[in-house]
């Protein structure tokens, strides 16, 4: 006999108490770089002004505020400290970079340096006459102009020729002469720095930064033994970010289609570490403790090897966030989640506000929080098939939210680029834990990482046919760069999703309460909010609606994003309860 339906209950509406908090943060120390420490002193004496305002009102109507109004002023109180404090912090460090010594120099004056690489050197395009230059960003250690050595810090870019320097690892100091130039832009640069020659080594560096450069070294030889050249040039950079050895032309046919995100190690690379991981701890029933800790090993030791980029350090704050989640048993929400990432990894380096990765990093990670789930479940309404419906609306959100910075930067925008991610989507899962795999693999058993190897060699032949035609069709739509044309596209996307949300109510047919297609459609918005649906695919969580034990047996595993790959976030609210089922079963 069936058993009458249970009501599902509504899910939460979504928390946007942090949100102000993290826009103001990130607002205000833009201002304080950009606009140079007295204005960012000035704004977080305003900011402190408007704070005891509110701190003055929140008390005195707090008695007649009705609980949504204080939540409100609350939050508003919080954010405004927030942001005078992050103001004032990064008018610190834009004083401390106005004052330097080598701002005292003549530009174009040569020096000896001694710095230390804070990442590995980047190849620059090859330019028709000389040799291929090389950039990379360090700490600063001191300088020696004649007799005088002065011991100074501060971050420095380096553009180097090839000799000598493309061999370096992150933490190994070096001495090398060059000339002094001035920062292209202000973001807490001291000084851009023009090497003459090949750099000289004063240490060795860290330890673990040897054993991330052996790792990488060994996958890129497995790479080029198993593939084709372009792609074993492709596969360390879509698995660890290494594109040293992926040639100009594909680069230019990856940023064309709007596919470079690919070649950057982002959230979904953690993601897949993760997932793959905690579902290994689920399937053996390991204790909850040892499955953290493994999660927390395997987190740190991408990063490492991965380098910690501004997209890096984001996808390892959120996955921190979830290995917590899972130790204590509590689902944090989605832009919650996102928001305190982005607000930490702004008081860590401030001079991320301005790094457009990171930027671009964030926006896509609202988009699939904010706009991807709803779109989706309004396109399967209307009979789309679930995996094309959000492999389509994952496409869309992400385009349309980081559409204004892409064109600043670059002064185009290319409509294909939502075709061209729908198709390479499906392949990033498998590329990646292959990739990972055969890097672990490379360092003892190099025929068998070379043999793994082979297996990525359709998907990534896909990959670069996919970068090569979208490139060929060559319909990208010139825009206006800068900052007019990071407004006037911010415009036509806030027409865009205005309209979207207006017409979100609008368009389908109308069905009886409780009939089986209205039960469906209340099925899959409670899908929406269980782990395994798209808000997870970036390494988000929330909280879902409680529905019958069983009801969606088909998502026992947890499987997420247009190719449906398993996401550890997903599996947190799973993991936990079937780890601590494991071992209750064990102790009987």
């Amino acid at each position: 006999m069936n058993r009458p339906m249970e009501p599902i209950v509504t899910p939460q509406a979504m928390d946007l108490r942090l949100l102000p908090a993290a826009v103001l943060c990130w607002a205000a120390t833009i201002v304080a770089i950009v606009g140079g420490w007295r204005i960012g002193l000035s704004l977080g004496g305003l900011l402190a002004v408007v704070a005891i305002g509110l701190g003055c009102l929140l008390i005195r109507a707090r008695s007649r505020m009705p609980g949504a109004a204080r939540v409100v002023a609350a939050a508003s109180l919080a954010a405004v400290l927030a942001g005078a404090g992050f103001a004032v912090a990064a008018a610190w460090q834009e004083y401390r970079v106005d004052t330097h010594p080598l701002r005292s120099m003549a530009q174009g004056s040569s020096a000896t340096f001694v710095a230390v690489p804070s990442d590995d050197p980047k190849p620059l395009r090859a330019r028709p006459f000389g040799g291929r230059q090389w950039m990379l960003w360090a700490e600063l250690r001191e300088y020696q102009r004649g007799e005088t050595s002065v011991g100074v810090g501060g971050t420095v870019l380096v553009m180097a020729p090839e000799d000598g320097w493309p061999t370096l690892l992150p933490g190994q100091p070096v001495r090398f002469r060059a000339r002094m130039d001035r920062p292209w832009r202000r973001d807490l640069t001291v000084a851009v720095l023009r090497a003459q020659g090949p750099p000289i080594a004063i240490g060795a560096a860290p330890w673990w930064q040897r054993a991330a450069g052996s790792v990488r070294a060994h996958l890129a030889d497995a790479s080029a033994r198993a593939l084709p050249p372009d792609a074993a040039g492709l596969l360390p950079g879509m698995v660890e970010g290494d594109v040293s050895a992926l040639s100009d032309r594909v680069k230019e046919n990856f940023a064309e289609t709007d596919l470079a995100h690919l070649l950057a190690v982002s959230g979904t690379n953690v993601s897949i570490v993760l997932a793959a991981v905690l579902i290994s701890a689920r399937a053996c029933t390991l204790d909850i403790r040892v499955a953290a800790a493994l999660a927390a090993l395997a987190l740190f030791a991408f990063v490492i090897v991965a380098r910690p980029s501004p997209s890096v350090l984001r996808a390892a704050a959120m996955g921190a966030i979830a290995i917590c989640a899972l130790v204590t048993g509590r689902r944090k929400q989605a832009l919650p989640a996102l928001c305190a990432a982005t607000i930490g990894l702004l008081a860590y380096s401030p001079r991320l506000a301005l790094d457009a990765g990171f930027t671009l990093s964030v926006l896509a990670t609202a988009a699939l929080i904010l706009l991807a789930p709803d779109w989706a479940h309004r396109l399967r309404e209307r009979g789309c098939p679930r995996v094309v419906a959000e492999a389509l609306s994952v496409a869309v959100a992400a385009f349309l939210l980081t559409a204004p910075v892409i064109v600043g930067l670059s002064g185009h925008v290319n409509p294909l680029a939502i075709v061209a991610n729908v198709l390479a989507e499906p392949v990033v899962a498998p590329v990646t834990i292959l990739g990972a795999l055969a890097a672990v693999l490379s360092c003892v058993w190099m025929p068998a990482a070379v043999l793994l190897l082979r297996l990525t060699g359709p998907p990534l032949s896909w990959l670069l046919t996919v970068a090569e035609h979208g490139a060929a069709l060559n319909i990208s739509l010139p825009m206006p760069s800068g900052v007019v044309g990071v407004l006037l596209t911010a415009v036509l996307v806030a027409v865009v999703v205005g309209i979207a949300r207006l017409t979100r109510d609008t368009g389908g047919a109308t069905t009886p309460p409780g009939s089986a297609p209205a039960r469906r459609r209340a099925d899959d918005r409670a899908r929406d909010e269980l782990p395994g649906t798209i808000p997870q695919r970036i390494g988000v969580f929330e909280d879902g609606p409680a529905v019958r034990p069983g009801e969606y047996a088909g998502d026992s595993v947890g499987l997420s994003g247009p190719n449906r790959y398993p996401d550890p976030w997903t599996v947190l609210g799973r993991t936990r309860r079937d780890l601590l089922d494991g071992r209750e079963r064990g102790g009987q």
